[in-house]
């Protein structure tokens, strides 16, 4: 199969042209030098002669706060970009895979949010997105929209200054000793490798629609700081920290767990436990415990 990856250099987009390649498909691959997705002439310069069969867009304004000081901008990548896209494969015949976030959701719900569950984001960057799954549903039949959740891999993340949650967890325990979390904002970490291999698994199939996609289960960030350390074996103090310690200055949802309902409804859920995932990633045995 032909794949076109954008956002080919990133932390999740370099997972997936990996475990594609590794299948034994012919992948094309997209950085943010090739291709401007808020330039529709742009995306279909790239796209056009691609020949691709499969598009993946892992390319995004991921920065919440940067989103929020510059909403055009994040409307321009987070829609537009995804409007570009979908027009453009659906010109070329090929079906688009679409990340999208767990923050279309407020977090009030209080327990895992399955696909029919009503989106209201709390900031520009969820808003943004949501607008994006819009273009790709309504202008591109053949679609996956896959909403994830803390994404870690070990590939560097712009948007993070190029250390995810699990990096920075280790760096500090190492160096200090401890670190302080907070214990009230649950999510269900997914590593990058783990939402690659679900991908790889929906491209041999026809059934598009809107996924929730992550690892399961869910933990807090507390939560997950500690099994960190449990598996890395590193003796480091975990405090819990005054919610407002933490304060940013763009509201997030204290609860946005995704349940993987319609992928498991149609046999297609790959996922394994959140903490299978941090096992893997960290080269050590499942079966961990957070106690």
């Amino acid at each position: 199969m032909k794949i076109a990856v954008v956002g080919s250099s990133g932390q999740l987009g370099s997972d997936i042209v990996e475990v594609f390649s590794d299948r034994g498909d012919e992948v094309v691959s997209f950085t943010h030098s090739d291709i401007e997705l808020s330039d529709l002439g742009s995306v279909r310069n790239c796209l056009g002669g691609s020949n691709a069969e499969f598009v993946v867009n892992t390319a995004a304004m991921h920065h919440v706060e940067h989103c929020e000081q510059e909403p055009e901008k994040a409307f321009a990548v987070n829609a537009m970009g995804a409007r570009n896209l979908a027009l453009v494969t659906r010109e070329i015949g090929a079906a688009l895979v679409h990340i999208s976030t767990d923050y279309v959701f407020d977090g009030r719900k209080g327990e895992p949010y399955v696909e029919e569950d009503i989106p209201l984001p709390l900031n520009v960057y969820g808003t943004s997105k949501l607008a994006g799954e819009c273009f790709v549903q309504t202008l591109n039949p053949e679609h996956f929209v896959l909403r994830t959740s803390a994404l870690y891999g070990k590939h560097p993340c712009r948007a993070k200054g190029g250390r995810n949650f699990v990096e920075l967890m280790l760096k500090l325990g190492r160096e200090r000793g401890f670190v302080r979390v907070v214990d009230n904002e649950y999510v269900s970490p997914t590593s990058t490798i783990g939402l690659a291999r679900q991908i790889v698994a929906l491209s041999g199939c026809r059934e598009y629609g809107l996924y929730h996609s992550t690892a399961e289960g869910s933990c807090s960030w507390y939560q997950f700081a500690k099994a960190i350390f449990a598996a890395a074996k590193i003796t480091a103090q975990v405090e819990v920290a005054d919610p407002l310690e933490f304060a940013g200055k763009v509201q997030r949802p204290y609860y946005s767990v995704l349940e993987n309902r319609r992928l498991k409804a149609a046999g297609l859920n790959v996922f394994h436990s959140w903490e299978e995932g941090l096992a893997e990633y960290l080269w050590v045995s499942p079966g961990l415990s957070v106690g």
